[in-house]
């Protein structure tokens, strides 16, 4: 019997691929898919995509698959968690993928490592699973499917629903920007992403627990919803937010939250290249409509969060700190100022940091 294992990420997507999270994809991409998302965003049959969806194999991998009529599928632990009916195997060229998908061909982008590194074979074909692919604790406790998260929203009667995509803590320029939206809709669902992620983003344990306690302090029950996004990050800037956009209206959104350097890392990307990218395509093709923030930050003059069109003060009076600079403090045992983090949230950063 012919099998591959597959890898974190390839579990990961095949978990949202057989929860229907993937629409329109319906099974792993073909070469005839893989080359037309690469080159024009789009599967084969012209609707909008932004990633081909499938396993990659290294050429040792894939000599011991060709010709097979099926391919089991094993996680990462062993277990068989699928099978690839059918399969198409084709041999792609990552060296050039790499620059439409991620804008850059530079092997220390996070994205475009993974796809350098993963070999240049590709298993397209469909997938049968009876395998649930529950989330293992402490994630179990709240919903990731689709249809769990669709039928909530039905019991809540929010005829308009805001998402939130978030790999990181929410600050309180987060906060501002989803209560923002949230005074436009019916329903706001906060739905992090809790796949792989790059190895100095903070772990997806901890920043549950952020998430539970802001959620719990600081917004009306009623009118939020925690769900879980269990996709892992290729951090390819304006495809990626195509991507979120895509995936979220298969949730249930009508809105879709878009900020500054949406998916972004390092200087890859202009700050407002994917709320451009998204707002060019509109609802029609998305199925959400974009709502862009521009940057926010809290200002001391103002004594209240703002952005620049809303707040008329020079940028020294505005509190708003990187990424990098947080971890820093953190990790000095130094928590982050009340302007930037709620107590609470940083409270529970520093005690994660400094175990």
């Amino acid at each position: 019997m012919s099998e591959i294992q597959l890898t974190p990420r390839d579990r990961s997507d095949l978990r949202l691929l057989a929860w229907g999270a993937y629409a329109p994809l319906d099974a792993f991409t073909g070469e005839a898919d893989h080359r037309s998302i690469v080159e024009r965003m789009r599967v084969t049959s012209g609707e909008l995509w932004p990633f081909p969806i499938a396993p990659a194999l290294d050429d040792e991998t894939a000599k011991g698959i060709k010709g097979a009529s099926s391919v089991d599928l094993r996680d990462p632990e062993g277990t068989l968690v699928g099978r690839v009916v059918e399969p198409e195997l084709y041999r792609t060229e990552p060296e050039a993928d790499v620059v439409p998908l991620f804008g850059t061909d530079d092997p220390n982008h996070p994205g475009v490592a993974a796809v350098l590194e993963a070999g240049p074979w590709r298993l397209g074909g469909r997938v049968a699973t009876d395998h649930d692919f529950a989330l293992p604790a402490p994630f179990d406790h709240y919903p990731a499917t689709p249809s769990a998260v669709k039928a909530i929203i039905a019991e809540h009667g929010w005829r308009t629903t805001v998402f939130f995509q978030t790999r990181n803590p929410i600050h309180r320029a987060h906060e501002y920007l989803t209560k923002c939206a949230l005074e436009t809709v019916d329903g706001l669902v906060i739905h992090p992403l809790v796949g792989e992620t790059k190895d100095d983003d903070i772990p997806a344990d901890v920043r549950l627990r952020c998430y539970e306690t802001l959620l719990d302090a600081y917004y009306p029950k009623r009118r939020t919803l925690l769900a879980l996004f269990a996709a892992p990050m290729r951090y390819a800037g304006p495809r990626e937010a195509v991507f979120h956009a895509l995936v979220r209206h298969n949730f249930g959104a009508t809105h879709f939250i878009v900020g500054r350097d949406h998916a972004g890392v390092g200087d890859y990307y202009g700050t407002y290249e994917a709320q451009d990218l998204l707002v060019s395509l509109g609802p029609a093709e998305l199925g959400v409509t974009p709502v862009p923030f521009e940057h926010t930050f809290f200002c001391l003059t103002c004594d209240s969060m703002g952005s620049a069109k809303t707040c008329p003060h020079d940028p020294e009076v505005h509190v708003h700190l990187s990424g990098t600079k947080v971890r820093e403090l953190l990790a000095a045992g130094e928590l982050p100022p009340p302007e930037f983090s709620r107590p609470e949230v940083a409270a529970i950063l520093k005690e994660a940091y400094t175990s």
